[in-house]
């Protein structure tokens, strides 16, 4: 049987793209190797938001809910059982996804495929020593956690004295010391956690701010309010070496050690292209990402590339995207992919969310923009669930009063950046954004009070 797709990897984009084809009619083969979900669904995204909301609620029991007039006495974290229940999310929604792949008619194949060569009857892969023809491929095999060449790392991570995400989201005793090495996303999310568990904390970060790419400003508030919960943050570090759980560092003031039960390396994640068999195509890559254009397409023909594995985003929501935007244009729709708006969530307490441009890109390329700052305490609903909160809406315009970026600190801030998202993507004015009406009372609504002080 040849065919119409193959899709090489069930996470994110490659369960989207694989249920996407076979509603539009098409027959399709997906393999996966590990679970159904990827990543995101089994060591990342879901599994990392079940155990944050359980050190919400722990953070609000143990002393926090005292401002809303609830006391607790006693109260207590087993994080053996948030783990359990961890994995009876994970358990529900991977069983989810099989049955759409089931509702949607795509054989599932549970192998790691490797692609065997293309010639004129199609794509050939092969999987447990069988070899599958399809006249279209999409490769969305999705990434892995990046270990960098620190002189003794890889042999503490074989040991289980360094961990990666995968890892740290299956111990079920919390360690009574860890060292994050890397300040993003990741490891500012586990550090979140542990520190709300009672887990001393130290951040090791080789920039001069943690968050990555996020907005400055955010950033040095979020740090400043878990410095105060007692994590340490090392920032401007290098790792220089890895003996077990103990890591050598080096900064401004020369080399020191630090010693934990566990080491959380965090540093990031690249794609997963390795040993795939992909240059038996030919297929073009740059630092182990596949190229693609904005329809997915690759360097050959009838091969598209989606999610991590192409690099150009490395979030689940950009996979999802990408894998509609390549089953259209395999279906004969002028579909592309815009990278303008895509929103991103440090998912920790408060939440910084982001969308589109920050002070500092539009700055770097030249745009003409001006920001615009709201307190979220303009917000009703903020100041009666955020006690003490002191979050705030940042907006960047550009000389057209254009909405072209937007971020917020400050809960639910997740929920709400779709919105702005939205309105970047539509290049909506904020005369335009200022005629929607919004729910009250919403923190949401803060936004439409940033933008009517600029129609006054």
């Amino acid at each position: 049987m040849v065919y119409d797709v193959l899709v090489i990897g069930g996470g994110p984009g490659g369960y989207r793209a694989a249920e996407r084809a076979g509603h539009k009619g098409m027959s399709v083969c997906l393999f996966e190797g590990r679970s159904l979900g990827g990543v995101c669904l089994n060591e990342g995204c879901v599994p990392t938001k079940t155990l944050l909301y359980s050190a919400k609620i722990f953070d609000y029991a143990n002393g926090g809910g005292d401002h809303y007039g609830v006391t607790t006495t006693g109260a207590k974290i087993d994080h053996a059982k948030v783990v359990a229940r961890k994995d009876k999310v994970v358990k529900m929604l991977v069983s989810g996804v099989a049955m759409q792949m089931k509702g949607a008619k795509v054989n599932v194949v549970k192998a790691q495929a490797t692609v065997v060569g293309k010639d004129a009857n199609g794509i050939t892969v092969e999987a447990n020593g069988e070899k599958y023809v399809g006249k279209k491929l999409i490769i969305a095999s999705g990434s892995v956690a990046a270990v960098p060449p620190i002189p003794g790392l890889k042999e503490a991570v074989a040991s289980g004295d360094a961990l990666t995400n995968r890892e740290i989201l299956a111990l079920t005793e919390a360690p009574k010391k860890l060292i994050v090495l890397g300040g993003g996303v990741i490891g500012l999310e586990m550090a979140s956690y542990f520190n709300s568990i009672g887990t001393e904390v130290v951040v090791v970060e080789m920039m001069d701010r943690i968050g990555g790419p996020t907005d400055k400003e955010m950033s040095e508030m979020l740090r400043g309010i878990y410095e105060k919960r007692g994590v340490k943050f090392m920032l401007k570090t290098k790792a220089v070496a890895v003996n077990g759980a103990t890591l050598d560092v080096e900064d401004a003031n020369g080399k020191s050690t630090l010693k934990a039960d566990k080491i959380l390396v965090a540093i990031g994640r690249r794609a997963n292209t390795a040993n795939m068999g992909f240059e038996n195509i030919g297929l073009y890559m740059e630092r182990g990402a596949i190229q693609t254009d904005d329809q997915m397409k690759t360097n050959v023909s009838d091969v598209y590339a989606i999610g991590d594995a192409n690099g150009k985003s490395m979030l689940a929501h950009t996979a999802y995207r990408e894998g509609e935007v390549a089953v259209n244009v395999i279906a004969g729709e002028n579909d592309r992919m815009d990278y303008s708006a895509i929103p991103a969530v440090i998912y920790t307490n408060p939440e910084i969310s982001s969308v589109g441009e920050t002070e500092e890109t539009a700055a770097q390329k030249g745009l003409k923009f001006r920001v615009v700052k709201m307190p979220l305490m303009f917000s009703g609903r903020y100041i009666a669930e955020n006690e003490g909160g002191n979050g705030f809406v940042k907006m960047i315009l550009d000389s057209d009063d254009i909405l072209i970026g937007a971020a917020i600190i400050g809960n639910p801030g997740s929920e709400m950046i779709f919105g702005l998202a939205m309105a970047i993507t539509r290049k909506l004015t904020c005369a335009e954004i200022a005629k929607v009406v919004f729910p009250h009372p919403t923190v949401g609504e803060v936004f439409r009070d940033a933008v009517l002080e600029q129609v006054k």
